[in-house]
């Protein structure tokens, strides 16, 4: 359960002024956004399993490249999953470590949202590919320009995923790239996606949002939200 931040005076600032840092290290891929006044500034690297020893650095190098001090960060937000395991837990001790340092908050965000908020439409499903022939599904919508959360995010069986009302939905993320969820959604689909995957920009866009709504969580809270509670079950638990 998301916990309230208390903000103290140093961090009540004009919401186009807010200094927000936000990290991903959900799958392959390493990725560092900073959002400022000035607009969004990027940093996108491959990084396999070496997470953890280019991180830091990444977030280093872009806030020298902005010219801005860590303590003029207003909060932190990290890709919470679902994910890889490692790779979120990683995010979520990075953000929790320079944000109690900061005394500033933490919003953890949706993986399956932060897709969701980099394509253009109404409706779209969201699938990553969980490995074991399962997939991580979540389906939003979007009314009056804001995400709703028709189907919050779950771990199935791609032959199982959750059938949604009416057609026209595009379909984002890894986990279309198995034929069996692509035959799961025949005729649901206006457009798929499969290259679409989280990205840091995304996550401080909707860590914003929340931001300016007063919604945040105190660091030591913070926790990546695995939807799958094992790393490998056994065929008989399946």
């Amino acid at each position: 359960m998301t916990a309230q931040f208390h903000y103290n005076a140093g961090h009540r600032r004009q919401a186009d002024a807010l200094n927000i840092l936000a990290l991903d290290t959900s799958n392959e891929y390493c990725s560092i956004a900073l959002l400022t006044g000035d607009g969004m500034h990027e940093r996108d690297a491959f990084a396999g399993q070496g997470h953890s020893g280019v991180v830091l650095p990444m977030i280093e190098q872009i806030l020298a490249e902005c010219r801005l001090d860590l303590r003029k960060i207003d909060a932190i937000a990290f890709g919470s999953g679902p994910g890889s395991f490692t790779g979120l837990r990683i995010a979520c001790g990075v953000a929790q470590g320079l944000a109690l340092g900061l005394g500033i908050p933490v919003f953890g965000i949706s993986t399956l949202e932060a897709m969701a908020h980099a394509v253009e439409g109404e409706r779209i499903l969201c699938c990553l590919d969980a490995r074991m022939g399962e997939v991580y599904h979540a389906a939003y919508s979007k009314e009056g320009g804001a995400f709703e959360m028709q189907s919050e995010p779950a771990l199935h069986l791609p032959e199982e995923a959750p059938e949604p009302e009416g057609s026209d939905w595009i379909g984002c993320g890894t986990g279309f790239a198995l034929p069996a969820l692509r035959e799961r959604y025949a005729g649901k689909l206006s457009v798929i996606l499969p290259d679409i995957r989280p990205k840091a920009a995304s996550i401080a866009q909707i860590a914003l949002e929340a931001f300016r709504s007063g919604k945040g969580m105190d660091a030591a809270l913070a926790a990546p939200l695995y939807v799958r509670n094992k790393v490998a079950l056994k065929e008989s638990e399946r």
